[in-house]
């Protein structure tokens, strides 16, 4: 639900898309260039590389036919385009041109990741059952399309992409959770000592902030540092241009938390690197951040939501509100609106709480509608913000337009959740442990990529 508010208010909207990696290659015909300068390896150069070098043929990276063999297995270009296909359905601004040739190099390196995990886990002797796969597509048909998930094959379909695609990702996930938890977890230990000393900072913060992040990771090097810190750059700009933040994440995130949208869940500014911290701190809920640049790679954020430590979620407020409105003749002028938007603004303002509003609302022709039980979190975000600033009797600023008419939310009482207690024990280890277990998943999603026989078609 989109809201415009009259006023100077500007809060954050969630928003997403995604784009990628360049790859360079090598032809056979040597085309003219200035002579190279020899260049000596450094610590910011380790490969001695010149600043200026000739390439042997044509190289035009983004144009390159984007297909590939890994270690057998061939990624076809229509496989690319069925991908490509749910990623473009995702974003609500076109991804034409440029991007999406970017786009589409990005999805084959996706498609070879996702072939990387399959073909480790076949070759662990646990591959993945069709059953779990068509179970778990089904699921996410129910979720879709209710009590018709036949509708998602013909939804896929008409998008350019197909339901085999969307399985096969769904294939990709499963296999890679069921290595890491046979070849990653059982290594990973967190002792009692440091689950208690968590507790107790967090019994020490108590009231102190904490965030519910997003966040989408391209890892990188010093060698390809540049590319990655472009193409993140370009990332930037279409989500902010519109789209699913989750849909992005699980496409393109190289963290772990990809299968979950790139949620990182509840965390606290002492435990994210003090880059993401120092963004976060300044960030509103629905805003985006980044490139961020950490350790291993960038970052973009996403904060969710925002909370006091062991306080009560503000969200989790059930309220008392009125709403008063009033609407337009379908004929009526923009003069005309615009003196009845001042008559109403005034009416407001006259307002000094929920007991006169009835009455006056009767004088000028509005309408008054009364929810006592709504919990603040079903609210728009927009709206969200504002009204748990308000105190009772306080009206939000006046919203909507002549179609849909102009409204104002007041808040008539507010009844606030009881204070969050510490988490378990069980809780803050299972969250120590998952940390781990990420850092080390992508230690092993890297020696795979490196293990690989892949050719480029």
């Amino acid at each position: 639900m989109n809201v415009k508010l009259f006023s100077k208010t500007q809060l954050g909207r969630t928003a997403a898309a995604m784009v990628a990696v360049g790859l360079a290659g090598l032809a056979v015909v040597p085309v003219a260039a200035p002579a190279q300068t020899l260049a000596v390896p450094t610590s910011d150069n380790p490969f001695g590389l010149p600043e200026d070098i000739t390439l042997f043929g044509k190289a035009d990276p983004d144009r390159r036919t984007a297909t590939a063999v890994v270690n057998g297995f061939v990624i076809t270009g229509t496989d690319i385009d069925q991908r490509v296909a749910l990623v473009t359905a995702a974003s609500d601004a076109p991804i034409e041109g440029e991007e999406l040739l970017r786009l589409r190099v990005q999805v084959l390196r996706n498609l070879i990741d996702e072939t990387l995990k399959i073909q480790a886990a076949a070759a662990a002797t646990m591959p993945v059952a069709r059953e779990e796969v068509e179970q778990t597509y089904q699921q996410l048909a129910g979720q879709n399309f209710g009590s018709e998930p036949k509708k998602m094959d013909e939804y896929l379909i008409s998008i350019g992409s197909s339901p085999e695609s969307l399985k096969r990702q769904i294939e990709g996930e499963v296999a890679w959770e069921n290595l890491v938890r046979r070849n990653i977890m059982p290594f990973v230990n967190v002792s009692a000592d440091e689950v208690n000393d968590v507790l107790q900072r967090l019994n020490e913060a108590k009231g102190t902030d904490e965030y519910r992040l997003g966040e989408i990771f391209l890892s990188s090097t010093a060698e390809n540092r540049a590319a990655v810190l472009n193409n993140a750059q370009q990332i930037m700009q279409q989500l902010q241009a519109g789209g699913s933040f989750v849909a992005y994440a699980r496409q393109f995130s190289e963290a772990t938390t990809a299968v979950v949208g790139g949620d990182l869940g509840w965390v606290r500014l002492g435990q994210l690197p003090p880059q993401l911290g120092a963004a976060a701190r300044t960030m509103i809920p629905g805003q985006l951040q980044g490139p961020i640049e950490i350790p291993g790679g960038f970052s973009i954020l996403y904060l969710i939501n925002k909370r006091q430590v062991l306080m009560a979620d503000p969200n989790e407020a059930l309220l008392s509100l009125k709403q008063i409105s009033i609407s337009f003749a379908p004929d009526v002028t923009q003069e005309q609106a615009e003196a009845r938007v001042t008559q109403f603004g005034a009416f407001i303002e006259s307002l000094r709480g929920c007991g006169d509003v009835e009455a006056g609302a009767a004088a000028i022709g509005a309408d008054v509608v009364t929810n006592e039980q709504i919990k603040a979190a079903t609210l728009p975000e927009q709206l969200r913000a504002i009204i748990l600033n308000l105190q009772i009797g306080q009206a939000t600023p006046l919203f909507g337009g002549i179609q849909e008419g102009v409204r104002v939310l007041m808040v008539c009482g507010r009844d606030d959740a009881a204070d969050a207690g510490a988490p378990t024990f069980a809780a803050v280890m299972d969250q120590i442990e998952e940390e781990r277990v990420n850092k080390r998943a992508l230690r092993y999603l890297r020696d795979l990529r490196n293990d690989a026989y892949i050719e480029y078609n």
